[in-house]
């Protein structure tokens, strides 16, 4: 077993963990886009961002391909890593408005602006659906070509695979397919309607629980009307 602390909390996890496996068997929640757990990790969104070490040798890594060492002391909501999360969240809606994944994480981690340049791609080069392809389906019928800003995910030769079977694994796993909540045609490059951090209020509406999370929005109107 490996002794390290998250957040000042000491936790023993196996060898060959990583630091999000260790997180979240504590029930440390830490963001992540291109992870999942049924592929390799890949550390391409670096949402999963955490900081480590003390003083000037901290440095930020991703957690979900940094490994568990002994002795090891984690900070997954620091000052740093919190503003590295954000500009990277940005990053993503620059890149893709559309996807109802990313404005879900826009609206957790409170970004209210986007300072880049909106550039409305199908795609924010995660990986999920090459893994997904390639480690679920047996497949292998897409992958990366080219580096940089051409960088992109195709067939060989950009010709139609022989091996895809058509199973739609790749649509299943991608975060850039899920379409916003206001539809193609959304007017703003945010949407920030779940933009709320208050607990859903379980005392005076017990049999009512809103499926967006925590997003706290009948306790606020339950307020009002008290005022009222």
């Amino acid at each position: 077993m490996i002794e390290l602390t998250i957040d000042g909390l000491p936790v023993l996890v196996e060898e060959g963990s990583t630091i999000l496996d260790a997180a979240r068997f504590y029930g440390i929640d830490i963001p992540t886009l291109c992870h999942n757990d049924g592929l390799t990790p890949y550390g391409a969104c670096r949402l999963c961002v955490v900081e480590i070490g003390k003083g000037e040798n901290a440095k930020l890594v991703s957690s979900c391909t940094y490994p568990a060492e002994p002795g090891l002391v984690v900070r997954t909501n620091s000052k740093r890593v919190t503003e590295a999360r954000k500009v990277l969240v940005e990053l993503l809606v620059a890149m893709c408005p559309s996807s109802k994944t990313v404005q879900d994480l826009a609206s957790a981690m409170e970004v209210k602006k986007v300072r880049f340049k909106v550039e409305h791609n199908d795609c924010i080069l995660c990986g999920l659906c090459v893994r997904m392809c390639e480690e679920q389906m047996m497949a292998k019928a897409i992958g990366f070509v080219n580096r940089g800003k051409d960088r992109k995910i195709t067939t060989p030769f950009d010709m139609k695979s022989d091996v895809c079977r058509t199973c739609g694994g790749c649509m299943y796993i991608c975060p850039a397919c899920e379409l916003r909540c206001q539809g193609p045609d959304a007017e703003t490059d945010l949407c920030n309607a779940c933009l709320n951090v208050q607990p859903v209020c379980l005392k005076e509406e017990d049999n009512k629980m809103c499926f967006l999370g925590t997003c706290g929005w009948c306790y606020e109107e339950l307020g009002r009307k008290k005022k009222k």
